[in-house]
């Protein structure tokens, strides 16, 4: 072994004089150290710039290099993360999750709708074959509710879309305008169970498609179009609003145009229930454009504090009735996603190939660690619109929200 990589090894153990690191280093000449007796975790290095990047804490590059197959990840992914993060605090490095959190500082963007529709359409419109192997049945990608954690995806799932539905008070013949709509899940729902006229928009060809068709059997109680929300005529045709995992690609500089249109859009007296990820801290900040979810999974992502939006919100003449942090649920939605992925490993690969795999495989086990560490939260804002020049008339109590 040269001697520069031999001291900084050393170091390296040194720090981790504890043996608590459960990693083993194996380097392109073919030698390997292990810092705990025990190693979970092996990175291969195929180059010596990797080990570089590594002691220089350059996320960034080594997240390319596992994309591209030049770092080689063996053993438990949870594992890899958690020992990311306890290397970077111990190193004084840059954060291992400045990636995960899209949220590390704000860079205002020249936003447009096609930009938006781009976006879109290279996080959703992988393949929907693809999505099938971990999302649930119904196809849908956001926070599942759950009621006692030990409920699978399906279930999860469907407890979520009635939380959603029941938290809008949705009524017999009311107008449901669904922003982000996915593959029509709540829109269904919402149609089948609780008898509203819903309407959705979707910038994904994938999921316009795939929710045309599911919707088809409702007769026209439920609708979708490809479209950009913003496009909406400004005619209040709406009693509710849901926006369910669209709020973060609109992006942290465009959350004051997205609230006014939502609020044109809707009915006075009526009710918008945002949920979405949210900053733990209290600044308003965006991706980097390096960031590894910002370049593969998520282009344009940005999301704000629960205080800004709320601010925002009051700005536009919302009044907010309800917050719910979803934190712990989202963690464990994430954990079972990440864990259908890995079971239907060999089938993703021949759908989207090896290299979409690895990204999804990091992003996945990253974010469900991100949540349950609390590097990210997510809410679920409920706000009503005043009507007559006097606040939207409420329940007294949160009861309608649950069934006991």
């Amino acid at each position: 072994m040269d001697p520069f990589r031999r001291r900084a090894l050393v170091v390296l153990k040194a720090v981790f004089a504890d043996g608590s690191l459960p990693l083993r280093l194996i380097f392109w000449d073919g030698d390997a150290f292990d810092f705990a007796a025990a190693p979970t975790v092996a990175i291969v290095f195929s180059r010596p710039g990797l080990w570089r990047a590594l002691l220089k804490g350059d996320f960034a590059l080594l997240g390319d290099a596992h994309v591209k197959g030049e770092l080689v990840v063996e053993g438990d992914l949870t594992d890899l993360i958690e020992i990311g993060v306890r290397l970077s605090k111990r190193l004084e490095a840059l954060s291992a999750f400045r990636a995960l959190k899209f949220l590390a500082s704000l860079r205002l963007r020249r936003r447009s709708l096609e930009r938006d529709a781009a976006n879109v359409r290279r996080h959703y419109d992988v393949s929907d074959a693809f999505y099938c192997l971990w999302l649930d049945k119904r196809l849908v990608y956001s926070c599942a509710y759950f009621h006692d954690g030990d409920e699978d995806i399906d279930r999860a799932q469907e407890q979520k879309l009635d939380h959603i539905c029941r938290k809008l008070m949705l009524r017999p013949g009311e107008a449901l305008l669904d922003v982000g709509c996915g593959w029509g899940a709540l829109l269904q729902w919402a149609a089948e169970r609780h008898g509203v006229t819903g309407h959705g928009v979707t910038l994904s060809q994938c999921q316009f498609h795939h929710a045309k068709e599911r919707l088809s059997s409702l007769h026209g109680k439920a609708t979708v179009a490809l479209r950009h929300f913003a496009e909406l005529e400004d005619s209040a045709a709406f009693d509710k609003i849901a926006s369910v995992g669209m709020y973060e690609h609109v992006g942290a500089d465009a959350i004051a145009s997205y609230l006014k249109k939502i609020t044109r859009l809707l009915k006075p007296g009526g009710a918008f229930l945002n949920h979405g990820i949210i900053s733990p801290g209290g600044a308003r900040r965006g991706p980097s454009g390096g960031d590894f979810i910002e370049r593969y999974v998520f282009p344009g992502g940005s999301v704000s504090s629960l205080a800004v939006l709320v601010e925002e919100m009051a700005k536009v003449g919302l009044e907010v009735i309800d917050i719910e942090d979803l934190r712990p649920h989202y963690a464990r939605t994430l954990m079972l996603w990440s864990d259908g992925l890995e079971k239907n490993r060999e089938h993703a690969i021949e759908l989207v190939g090896a290299e979409t795999f690895r990204i999804w495989r990091v992003y996945l086990a990253g974010m469900a660690y991100a949540f349950d560490h609390g590097f990210l939260s997510i809410a679920q804002v409920l706000a009503v619109k005043p009507e007559g020049g006097r606040p939207a008339r409420r329940p007294w109590t949160r009861a309608h929200q649950y069934i006991f």
